[in-house]
């Protein structure tokens, strides 16, 4: 069986398509985008692909199981939405949503669809992060107590003037565009638990400094950092900046630590290469092990996201995940604009 998908969104979408078009369960019949200049380039890429400008009209004339929507951040909402309801599968790019509340709407419109919606939180299907949950799965840790995760850049905000640095587009800075990833991979391998509190801290002078000199809007944080108490007694450290708080071009790292050993994730040389070591409790030393080899090609997220479709099977990271996640997030902003610790509702 095959699946007829399309995308919305030919930027990050362009990703989505190498994808779906490699995968012998899907066929890539459509792509939609306002750009001109875009549509060309993947009626180049994809000549067998019909390109519309209106993701309407592309669910009225395309017979699709589903579709991805790779749009600026604050229309993930409603065009998921519309797909939902014209009865397509979903894979939404991350974050979910510029809000929980936004994020719990389309959490719902999916259970009453009956269709699969997954947001795009790729980073769990490296072979490193299979080898990450596989190692702390099997109880190597022990009683995991503590656990920090950070996504830092020494310099790269996104394009002064762009819909990035723009709150009401994006729904917010580095945190909602970097730390949502490393943030999914430390809650994934911890099991999802609960978060009950959220401290943090935001700062946004070299931004709001580029967007004087530009004449530009950006009213984004570009640095971030948050303390996060979890219901099963774990406390999480979360760092993300798009500029400052490191001497690297980027520098990634989840670390997952209990009372018999740790797991550490972390790019290599400032690319997005990625290494996973375990740190266990061996006759009384600690012991690094460092995987000779690591599983082989894992599934891509839309890979994942297709078999899904296609064997009727629930995706991860799945929509509670997502509405989790963006929970956490509004617990961030909130409290770096109220200065106090903000304590998450049941």
């Amino acid at each position: 069986m095959t699946i007829n998908v399309g995308v919305i969104g030919f930027g990050m979408g362009s990703y989505h398509c190498k994808f779906y078009e490699a995968n012998p369960r899907s066929t890539l019949v459509a792509i939609c985008d306002l750009d001109a200049a875009r549509l060309e380039k993947a009626r180049a890429l994809y000549p067998k692909a019909r390109m519309y400008t209106q993701y309407d009209e592309m669910f009225a004339k395309e017979k699709l199981d589903a579709v991805s929507v790779a749009l600026p951040n604050v229309l993930h909402a409603p065009v998921t939405l519309a797909a939902l309801r014209a009865g397509l599968h979903v894979l939404c790019e991350k974050p979910m949503s510029v809000d929980a509340v936004a994020a719990e709407e389309m959490r719902q419109a999916a259970l009453q669809a009956d269709k699969k919606l997954m947001i795009h939180l790729n980073y769990r299907f490296s072979p490193a992060s299979q080898w990450a949950k596989r190692f702390v799965s099997e109880g190597n840790l022990g009683r995991i107590y503590y656990a920090r995760t950070r996504w830092l850049r020494a310099r790269g905000i996104p394009r002064i003037g762009s819909w990035f640095g723009i709150k009401e587009m994006s729904g917010g800075g580095p945190m909602i565009d970097l730390g949502v990833h490393r943030l999914d991979l430390a809650l994934w391998l911890l099991g999802y638990p609960r978060a009950l509190t959220v401290s943090a801290a935001t700062h946004g002078d070299l931004g709001q400094r580029l967007a004087r000199e530009a004449k530009a809007k950006y009213d984004v944080e570009d640095l971030v950092s948050a303390f996060i108490r979890l219901e099963n007694g774990v406390t999480l450290t979360l760092e993300a900046s798009w500029a400052g708080g490191t001497d690297q071009r980027e520098e990634m790292m989840t670390g997952i630590y209990g009372d018999t050993g740790a797991l550490v994730q972390r790019n290599m040389r400032e690319t997005y290469e990625f290494e996973t070591l375990g740190l266990l409790d061996v006759a009384g030393a600690l012991t690094q092990v460092t995987p000779k080899s690591l599983p082989g090609e894992c599934a891509s997220a839309v890979d994942h996201f297709v078999d899904c479709v296609v064997d009727d099977q629930q995706p991860g990271p799945s929509a509670e995940n997502g509405v989790a996640l963006m929970r956490i997030i509004d617990a961030v902003y909130q409290s770096a604009r109220e200065g106090r610790e903000v304590r998450l509702s049941e």
